[in-house]
């Protein structure tokens, strides 16, 4: 009787506290990656240029010019890579949807013997997919989650996708921009602003991985930081080969 009520117990916890993180990562892994972009790219232009001991103006408009440019980029280049995949799925399931209509009994044996392959009983695997078969909007659903792999009601947006990228990347870009727009008139506070802006993004992106928060800060921090550095550097050798 212990043991019962132990397991009951045991089943009980594990219901409540059997959480998964998100591991598609949603909307904030894109958010955190564009505004992470943002950052090491524009802190890379912006040291570069510094570098090669240019005026606090330079430094500002380059910065300015890098965040709208890199922005619309970001904006244009998913817009253009969702709408394609959209398209696509769309195409595959225009086919599924005509393959329901014109052969409707073959592609019922087609879902049952899938469900065969997964160790289901033939008499009743026969029987789930003549009963999910008799919706055809419900089939093709069925069809497109087991054959393509995909949700036909949940298709993502190529405008949400656009959006979402050109605010988070102009966010992280404009994090080194900012203490010159605030006053600053020399480079250490951006390169401040903008390493710690990396140790948060990394810290976020934590949630959607195994690393610990600091762990992750961290990598981010050095990754970006070098990228300054050596664009530092090259600003520098050019500046004084072209002086």
């Amino acid at each position: 009787m212990s043991i019962i009520e132990t397991d009951a117990v045991l089943h009980e916890a594990h219901r409540d506290n059997h959480t998964h993180r998100d591991v598609n990562g949603g909307w904030l892994r894109p958010a955190v990656f564009g505004a992470m972009d943002g950052l090491v790219s524009n802190l890379a232009l912006m040291t570069g240029v510094a570098g090669g001991a240019v005026s606090q103006q330079t430094i500002v408009i380059t910065g300015l010019a890098g965040l709208a440019a890199g922005a619309f980029s970001m904006a244009a280049g998913e817009y253009t890579s969702v709408a394609s995949q959209r398209e696509l799925v769309e195409a595959e399931l225009a086919v599924e949807r005509r393959e329901l209509r014109k052969h409707p009994k073959d592609e019922m044996r087609e879902l049952a013997a899938l469900y065969e392959s997964r160790g289901v009983e033939p008499a009743l695997a026969q029987e789930v997919a003549r009963q999910l078969s008799r919706d055809p909007e419900q089939a093709l659903e069925i069809h497109a989650r087991e054959e393509l792999g995909i949700d036909p009601g949940d298709l993502p947006s190529p405008l949400v996708a656009a959006v979402s990228s050109f605010g988070a990347f102009a966010l992280g870009a404009l994090l080194p921009v900012l203490p010159y727009l605030l006053g600053a008139t020399q480079l250490w506070p951006a390169v401040l602003l903008a390493l710690a802006g990396l140790f948060g993004c990394g810290a976020v992106v934590a949630r959607v991985t195994a690393r610990t928060w600091w762990f992750s800060g961290l990598r981010q921090l050095v990754l970006g930081g070098t990228a300054a550095a050596i664009t530092y550097g090259l600003g520098t050798l050019f500046g004084v080969a072209v002086g």
